[in-house]
């Protein structure tokens, strides 16, 4: 089975990577390096599937491409990401990034056998939904970032109706793990509490989040890759939520150190409070979330000790 990772050097993308590898997938990866963060993070990412034999790497620009990998399965993880950043004079970046991009790959796959397009979505775009978020409510997203994420699962849901492409969209719920980016809410926590540096919480700490691993994102996504019916979107969260709050004090007791924390206003763009209904994950796709919240940061936590003693 041949299957193609677009943004297959970042957090979710090289964790994908890795599986689709260990599975015995020939798999060839696409990743231009954007600056959103360091690009030796992500080159230290794919560093083990660089030296897999089915591995093939491309560094190019989705939209620089005029011909993509003939393969059975596409996985569309590249994207722009960051709520806050995709304000003003940057959404350019987003609509190019995140909508332009994701329609390219489906135009170029409409009229090719493909398997699947698994495209990586995002609870963005349920703004300030009430809980819990169900995708058979009417999307409103309260950010850029979330108005180029759901504009993008558009795209995939016509190219299905109009062309028959067989596209899953995934709203991926704050994930979470080793080689998450290092703007992410638990990389900045873990990061400020093990330096005893200060951490800046925007908002009072009351607001509620459902944070999901990397390893069941990955598995929702081999899952979703199986599913026989096209053109659907599904809700991929922990399946629980906690206070901001709360998971530092999580985070304080898994490190074993207290957290020196300034609070400042509630960012633009940012949900008050998100919790996915996985129900239809599970009932259609058989998929459940298997690491919880505590188990998770330990096994971050764990990940960063190892990364910082290597350094």
């Amino acid at each position: 089975m041949r299957a193609l990772v677009t943004g297959c050097a970042g957090f979710i993308g090289s964790h994908l990577t890795d599986r689709l590898l260990a599975e015995g997938y020939e798999v060839t990866g696409i990743d231009c390096f954007t600056d959103y963060y360091p690009r030796k993070i992500k080159e230290s990412n794919i560093r083990d599937a660089l030296q897999h034999r089915n591995f093939t790497f491309i560094e190019n620009d989705i939209l620089a491409m005029s011909v993509y990998p003939d393969v059975d399965f596409v996985f569309h993880e590249a994207a722009q990401a960051g709520v806050r950043a995709s304000w003003g004079s940057s959404f350019s970046i987003y609509t190019r990034n995140n909508i332009e991009a994701t329609q390219r790959l489906l135009e170029y796959y409409k009229d090719r056998p493909l398997k699947k397009f698994v495209y990586a979505s995002s609870s963005s775009v349920y703004g300030d939904a009430p809980l819990p978020m169900r995708e058979d409510m009417r999307p409103q997203p309260v950010s850029p970032y979330g108005v180029s994420k759901l504009a993008a699962e558009h795209l995939c849901y016509l190219y299905w109706k109009n062309f028959g492409l067989p596209t899953i969209s995934l709203r991926y719920f704050t994930v979470y793990g080793p080689r998450q980016r290092p703007d992410m809410a638990i990389n900045k926590f873990v990061k400020a509490i093990m330096d005893g540096t200060t951490l800046t919480l925007y908002g009072d700490g009351s607001q509620t989040r459902d944070f999901t691993f990397v390893s069941d994102i990955v598995e929702a996504n081999i899952l979703a890759s199986r599913y026989k019916e096209g053109g659907e979107v599904f809700n991929i969260g922990g399946g629980s939520r906690i206070t901001v709050n709360s998971l530092l004090s999580v985070i304080e007791k898994s490190c074993g150190k207290k957290a020196k924390v300034i609070y400042e206003a509630r960012q633009k763009g940012d949900a008050l409070d998100t919790l996915a209904d996985v129900q239809k994950a599970g009932d259609k796709l058989g998929w459940n979330p298997a690491i919880f919240i505590s188990t998770g940061i330990k096994l971050y936590q764990n990940w960063y000790l190892e990364k910082m003693a290597i350094k």
